[in-house]
């Protein structure tokens, strides 16, 4: 009886003992304690195991600590990405085209209150998939330093100051203005040498003299860690002077953390730690691989290579503590997130779905995209044209597509408007607006269209049946089906409910009668895994091995009032989720079309450039003047240039309206059309900024973020990364349409530059101010520019630099007085002797207007 009661005992004692323990908070969930405490506290409790697994991008849960599942891998380069709706902005060349650090600061509060709601709601849901969590792979704040270069559309262009004002802004809307916690951790990258060329960015070695380093390279890094306070950075895949970036102690110890103090976490670019080993050859393992990149400071992995650390440790190439240095900083982040936080304690938890795509969103969208469109050419006032036109045609391969509007790395919207949108609605109800593309972007095979629902059926019903399945046997009850009048889907931007995004399957069954005989070319287009099209039961086109993106077609012979039964299959996994079924047909050529239209028409308005279907990120090679991204010359593609001088031919005075992500060399058209205007890739509401544009509902004020060269042959190999004859800092020829450039519909004067002292000390900073006046007959905005020059530098310096810019508005006669500091920070270069920045004495000129190429001028004496 005693050792029953003693057993009762000791279990009551461990029921108390229990119960209190449970009630005791652990350290790292103690919102009292810092989060660097918490931290530690939390690392301490993790298996090796476990915190290896914390280390690469799709981080699992570890449900014993309260750790949830996170995907670090989120991308909002112009709008939230690859995660559903969202308000997509114009890419990031054309955000740097406003020249408005202001604005770019708005459009990345609401872009972080889209993240913030679509993460709530997401863990309200118990989902936690990738481009659903908190820490953004954004801002791309590399140099545009050459237009060849696939990936500039990302950037903010060829600059270091401008680059920096935009990233500085970007990375604070991002991460909000809370004390304690971070609305999202914004994430500048590629740190710290890299702008191609892509096709060798995993084994390419970029080479730099330290100067090019520290007056080009580093500035815009420096900036948004420093002064933006970014709370993480992305090592570039490339090696720089020899060793990998994500591998290199110079960029990642001795500059990024001892020298500029950040304390965030580094994260290697997607696979760069395999490229380690892989393709850089640096070390002879891949367990050396994951142990040299920690041990630099590269903390997480977007990959898997970071599992090697675990035989790492065993092989003595690290150590279990110098592991724990980058875990600590990468659930500081977590912390500083609020993630283990009560909701009601992180004021950004709260932020409510209906903010994503919202009509003041949307609204923000439109005011940044009229403010990237740059006028490059208004010859004889032929812009604005008049909304009462009898007659316009709209010709042009990029007139009515959405992928040229969203750029890449992009949302989708919940409504968009392309260029033709824009045009019919805003030109009059008794405006004759005609259509027509004219030609492919680049090739010159005949134009392809979609296949229009009249000549599709099933069962007596236009168009095909589709029928969606979640694997790629067609197997199973269907997700849905129905009728599609046309096969032109985007399911990214018009999800089927209950239909995996990330794999499934559609065939689409019917016929197809046409009404003229002859040869027609039958195609598909896609960007994923594959599809097949069979008329009456023989396959014509199979894009399943290796499959490509570009249009791939059959010709076949069909004959009119005859049925053929048609079978598409389509197979999606990955991203994005597009499918289009196009045709030629015998009639007239597209090209001949356009002509037509363009005589019985009052004007032309052609839309083309390129898009990011040609230029970007890693694409397979392609013959006409693209490669792998890049781009191997800057010329308009030949055939549109084809089709322009055919349409001016014609009498009928033509508009350019180019959409594109870099420079292009639009000499002809420079020379013989009298309008020309430069939208970028201009996000959803892109077509109504151009229309607001081209109808006088908007005064263009947008400038070029970058230099566009008559010729690429001007530059030097584009491998070459000495910034020697590049950019319009060194660039000593004579520009297209130089940096900084653009036209307004009204005139500004610049008159009465002065300086509050014209002689300072090297420590010292003095003011400069102009009066600038709108002598025109509209309201206009105008972008006033500093720029400054070291006339009596010891060594090689810009020929000039952008040190400031300032937005006004102005009335007709109007006038306003601009006022910019001058700093020594404005006057300073890097000393490699030294290896500081110093500022020498001697003479400055300080030039004050609308363009790099054109400004007045004041001299300004420094002493020690």
């Amino acid at each position: 009886m005693k050792h029953i009661k003693l057993k009762i005992l000791i279990a009551l004692a461990l029921v108390v003992v229990s119960s209190s323990k449970a009630q005791e908070i652990l350290p790292y969930l103690n919102t009292s304690l810092s989060f660097d405490e918490r931290a530690d506290d939390l690392v301490s409790r993790m298996t090796l195991e476990e915190k290896v697994g914390q280390m690469m991008n799709d981080a699992p849960a570890i449900p014993r600590l309260n750790i949830l599942a996170h995907e670090y891998w989120n991308e909002c380069l112009h709008g939230v990405a690859r995660a559903g709706k969202a308000t997509v902005f114009p890419q990031a060349i054309g955000l740097a085209a406003t020249f408005d650090a202001d604005l770019i600061y708005n459009d990345a509060v609401v872009i972080s209150d889209e993240a913030r709601a679509k993460h709530h709601e997401a863990q309200r849901n118990k989902s936690y998939k990738r481009y659903e969590g908190l820490t953004y792979w954004t801002p791309n704040v590399n140099i545009f330093r050459d237009p060849r270069w696939g990936r500039g559309q990302e950037t903010y262009g060829e600059d270091p100051y401008l680059t920096s004002r935009m990233g500085v802004s970007f990375v604070k809307g991002l991460q909000g203005d809370d004390e304690k916690y971070l609305k999202l951790v914004a994430t500048p990258k590629h740190f710290a040498v890299h702008s191609g060329p892509e096709p060798e960015r995993h084994f390419f070695d970029a080479t730099t003299t330290e100067r090019d380093l520290y007056d080009t390279y580093l500035p815009a890094f420096e900036a948004t860690v420093v002064e933006g306070k970014a709370y993480s950075v992305m090592a570039a895949y490339n090696r720089y002077m020899g060793k990998p970036c994500c591998a290199s102690h110079q960029l990642l110890d001795d500059i990024l953390r001892k020298d500029w103090g950040f304390d965030g976490f580094v994260v290697s670019d997607c696979n760069a730690i395999r490229d380690i080993h892989d393709y850089h050859n640096y070390v002879d393992s891949k367990e050396e691989a994951a142990a040299v990149a920690v041990l630099a400071g590269t903390d997480l992995n977007c990959g898997s290579r970071y599992e090697y650390l675990k035989s790492a440790v065993k092989a003595g190439l690290i150590t279990e503590d110098e592991i724990d240095v980058s875990l600590k900083r990468i659930f500081k982040a977590r912390f500083k997130l609020g993630m283990f936080d009560p909701v009601e304690k992180v004021p950004f938890a709260s932020i409510p779905m209906d903010v994503v795509s919202s009509e003041k969103h949307r609204a923000l969208a439109l005011e940044t995209a009229q403010k990237s469109i740059v006028l490059l050419k208004n010859e004889n006032q032929t812009l604005p044209l008049k909304k009462d036109l009898k007659s316009i045609a709209v010709v042009g391969p990029n007139a009515n597509d959405l992928e040229v509007l969203l750029g890449n790395y992009n949302g989708f919207p919940s409504q968009y408007f392309t260029p033709l949108d824009g045009i019919k609605s805003k030109v009059s109800e008794n405006t004759k607006v005609y259509y027509e593309a004219g030609t492919e972007l680049i090739s010159k095979e005949p134009t392809m269209s979609l296949v229009p629902a009249e000549f599709l059926s099933f069962n007596g019903k236009k168009g095909l049946q589709a029928k969606y399945y979640n694997n790629h046997e067609f197997t199973g009850a269907p997700v849905a089906t129905r009728i599609e009048e046309v096969v032109n889907s985007n399911w990214n931007l018009n999800p089927v409910k209950g239909l995996n995004e990330a794999k499934f399957a559609i065939e689409y069954t019917g016929n197809i009668k046409v009404d003229v005989s002859g040869t027609y070319k039958l195609g598909l287009q896609s960007h994923h895994k594959g599809y097949t099209l069979a008329i009456d039961g023989k396959v014509i086109v199979d894009n399943t091995n290796k499959p490509k993106r570009r249009v791939i077609d059959e010709s076949i012979q069909l004959e009119k009032g005859k049925t053929y039964m048609v079978d598409i299959k389509y197979y999606h996994e990955g991203y994005p989720a597009k499918l289009k079924f196009m045709w030629a047909s015998p009639e007239k050529t597209s090209f001949e079309k356009a002509i037509d239209l363009a005589k019985k028409s009052e004007v032309v308005v052609f839309v083309g450039g390129i898009s990011p279907g040609v230029e970007g990120e890693q694409m397979p090679v392609n013959s006409k003047g693209f490669d792998g991204g890049d781009k191997t010359n800057i010329d308009l593609p030949e055939v549109q240039t084809e089709l322009l001088k055919a349409l001016h031919e014609t009498g009928t005075p033509v508009v350019l309206v180019l959409l594109n992500g870099s420079a292009l060399a639009v000499n002809w058209e420079n020379e013989n059309l009298p309008a020309i205007v430069e939208a970028w890739y201009p996000g959803e509401l892109g077509g109504t900024a151009i229309a607001d544009v081209l109808f006088g509902d908007y005064n263009p004020s947008g400038r070029l973020p970058v230099t566009f060269y008559t010729s690429h042959k001007e530059l030097s190999p584009f491998v070459n990364y000495s910034m020697k004859g590049r950019t319009y800092r060194y660039y000593e020829g004579e520009a297209l349409y130089p940096f900084g450039f653009g036209l307004s519909y009204t005139k500004f004067d610049y008159e009465k530059l002065k300086l509050d002292k014209d002689q300072i000390k090297t420590t010292e900073a003095t003011k400069v101010s102009v009066k600038v006046k709108n002598v025109g007959d509209l309201q206009g905005e105008e972008v006033v520019q500093l720029y400054i020059k070291d006339l009596k530098s010891s060594v090689k310096r810009p020929l000039k630099s952008l040190r400031g810019i300032k937005r006004i508005t102005l009335k007709p006669g109007k006038s306003a007085t601009v006022t910019f500091n001058i700093t020594p920070e404005d006057l300073q270069f890097f000393d490699t002797e030294l290896h500081k920045y110093v500022v020498e004495p001697g003479e400055f000129e300080i030039g004050i207007g609308p363009a790099s190429n054109n400004f007045e001028t004041v001299t300004l004496n420094v002493t020690n």
